[in-house]
């Protein structure tokens, strides 16, 4: 009785490791996927392959990427195997850059992955924000032409009543016409000088006589103003974080490139264009 029992267990067993292995596996990076001349290649090695693709590649179904950057893992291999004697210079000094990049790559991870200690982000806060002094915003509409004869007729007929944002649907040329010229809240140096100047003497409610700018003849209407705030610590935390790791970061890299035994054969006069012969390292 024990045959078909034992049959039946094989038989799932087989199955379960016919299926094809998920994201949700989380299955051993060192899975090995193809094997090429005795070499292996591992599901590592393919992670890899893809994250160094530019963007526009990474985008690509996960089937079509997968195949072909298994082709081309495969054929590289197969090409590599056939290498004879000793590699170019060219490509053991690549070798070494690359191996030097990332490996200082790792020490600068884990200088951003170590925790930031509070006191950090809220000096960071006070040296941003503390001393920040209170702007001034302002949320205005326009109605924008061609001409001033235009810019005059314009500014006579809300005079005389009518309706601001009817008027900018009907008349103005720029892209806000069709929300009634609004060109909602805005700070200093968002505007043109000329434009932004002409609002910053108006009070709310008040329309502007035409003001001429680069791209016309505003008529402006200035609806309200506000006082700008500085951000609350916790609106901002991650941007402060980041900022107190780079900090860290570039402290460490001083740190370890003073304490390190650097001799920069200052007594050797190179010329700084022999590094574009790439050439002699053939």
């Amino acid at each position: 009785m024990q045959k078909p029992l034992t049959y039946l267990a094989s038989l799932a067993l087989a199955v379960t490791l016919a299926l094809p292995v998920t994201a949700e596996d989380k299955p051993n990076v060192d899975t090995v996927v193809a094997t090429v001349n005795g070499k292996d290649i591992t599901l590592g090695h393919m992670i890899i392959a893809r994250a160094t693709l530019p963007q526009q590649y990474q985008d690509l179904p996960d089937e079509v990427l997968y195949k072909g950057i298994l082709d081309q893992l495969v054929q590289q291999t197969a090409l590599a195997d056939t290498h004879e004697g000793d590699l170019p210079k060219r490509v053991t000094l690549s070798l070494e850059n690359e191996t030097r990049s990332l490996t200082a790559g790792e020490v600068i991870e884990g200088v951003m992955a170590a925790p930031v200690e509070e006191d950090a982000i809220k000096a960071a806060y006070d040296a941003q924000y503390k001393d920040q002094e209170a702007g001034e915003e302002y949320n205005a509409s326009h109605i924008l032409v061609e001409t001033k004869e235009e810019a005059d007729a314009i500014k006579e007929a809300l005079d005389e009543g009518a309706d601001f944002a009817e008027l900018a649907r009907e008349k103005s040329t720029g892209p806000s016409g069709p929300g009634g010229g609004s060109l909602g809240w805005f700070g200093a140096g968002m505007m043109v000088p000329t434009f932004e100047a002409a609002v910053v003497e108006m009070e709310p409610g008040a329309v502007s006589a035409p003001v001429e700018t680069q791209f016309g003849w505003h008529v402006i209407k200035l609806n309200e103003t506000r006082k700008t705030k500085a951000p609350q610590m916790e609106d901002v935390r991650e941007e402060l974080e980041l900022q107190v790791r780079q900090t860290l970061v570039q402290t460490r890299i001083e740190e370890i490139t003073e304490k390190a035994d650097v001799d920069l054969m200052s007594e050797q006069v190179i010329d700084p264009a022999l590094i574009k012969n790439i050439d002699w390292l053939e």
